[in-house]
């Protein structure tokens, strides 16, 4: 048995108290006087991450994978999805078999696929060579490869030919489609949610900017049932715009991701993302061709961490560090949340929100 004190942050509120924990699941979280100065949030949930510490998810290398993971967990990240970018499908499938073991052992809750069904106009630092319309024939083999588990998320523009129909059939199977890298008009994205998309791929960044008469597809997520993911580095979003999109969203809407490439928690130089040059400048990821920015150097407790500075409540802060993305994966019954059942996944933090402790599944790493 471990008990764990301090502040407790839960929905919506922050007590202080203790955390009884008993092999890898919570038995107990009670209120306690005098419960000392640690914050204990429940372990992040990234939805949206590329790699870090010097590894990448998108080659699909199983080691290099599971070092990617084992580097975010030391910053609090307990459930995280590899997410590739724009590929050839041949790497796509390879990658999807080569992480299955990963999605068994839970090192990776499953893979994301943040393309290649994007639009040119808005593909950021995707590699255009790889761009091309969604296809469902792709979809269904890579489902089947993934025994129906691995595949967890897909980023599709919903403008190109075939996208309802895709994120229907991913609706179907049970894989999240998200609406991203796109220029869709208001009437297009509404009409990518009601096929069944539920997520948004890095609210405002590779999206149609906001206009008062063609809202495109920020307020069309923003003003549908859709997750919004926010990059809360303060290069992707001002912290301004941040804490708009987090109070428009609310926090059972908003989710922190890192968007992360493997030049995080690494020194500024030169890598390599789906094939192309990146220089990393002052945490600024930059495609060498053209300046895009590419990914980035985030971790989610530094997102935490801006989030709170901008002005969003700690409790709400978590929510979108947390409860929200696993619910969003439909894992609000394992993870995401400190209460009594759920697997003990923690972050211990100091005053400052700097982690001092990490458990997973009952276990400090």
């Amino acid at each position: 048995m471990t008990r764990i004190s301090g502040r407790i942050v839960r929905p919506g509120a922050v007590v202080p108290g203790h955390v009884e924990i008993d092999g890898p699941t919570i038995i107990d979280v009670a209120a306690g006087n005098r419960a000392g100065d640690d914050i204990i949030v429940p372990g992040f949930v990234d939805l949206h991450c590329h790699g870090g510490g010097g590894h990448t998810f998108t080659t699909g290398d199983a080691a290099e994978a599971r070092a990617a993971a084992a580097f975010h967990l030391g910053h609090g990240t307990t459930t995280m999805l590899a997410s590739l970018v724009s590929s050839p499908f041949e790497l796509m499938r390879d990658a999807t078999r080569e992480y299955l073991p990963l999605i068994e052992d839970r090192t990776l809750a499953g893979v994301h696929y943040e393309g290649p069904y994007l639009s040119g106009a808005r593909c950021g630092a995707q590699n255009p060579e790889f761009l091309r319309d969604p296809s469902v024939a792709e979809l269904t083999e890579l489902i089947k490869v993934g025994e129906s588990r691995a595949v967890r998320m897909v980023t599709i523009a919903p403008e190109l030919p075939g996208a309802t129909e895709a994120i229907a059939f991913l609706r179907e199977h049970g894989v999240l489609a998200a609406v991203g890298h796109t220029d869709a008009t208001y009437a297009e994205t509404e009409a990518g949610i009601a096929a069944g998309a539920t997520v948004g791929t890095h609210l405002f960044n590779g999206m149609r900017p906001p206009h008062h008469r063609e809202p495109g597809p920020v307020i069309g997520l923003l003003d549908s049932i859709a997750v919004c993911e926010l990059i809360a580095d303060n290069i992707h979003l001002h912290p301004g715009m941040l804490a708009f999109a987090a109070r428009s969203a609310g926090p059972d809407r908003a989710a922190l991701i890192t968007d992360a490439m493997d030049a995080t928690g690494m020194p500024d130089g030169t890598y390599d993302l789906g094939g192309q040059e990146v220089i990393v400048a002052d945490r600024v990821a930059r495609l060498a061709r053209n300046g895009s920015i590419a990914g980035s150097t985030l971790t989610m407790d530094a997102a935490l961490r801006n989030t709170v500075a901008a002005g969003i409540p700690l409790e709400d802060a978590a929510a979108m560090a947390s409860t929200t993305p696993a619910r969003a994966l439909g894992l609000d019954d394992e993870v995401g949340a400190l209460e009594a059942g759920l697997r003990a996944d923690l972050v211990v933090l100091d005053a400052d929100l700097q982690v001092k402790r990490v458990m997973r599944a009952g276990i400090w790493v």
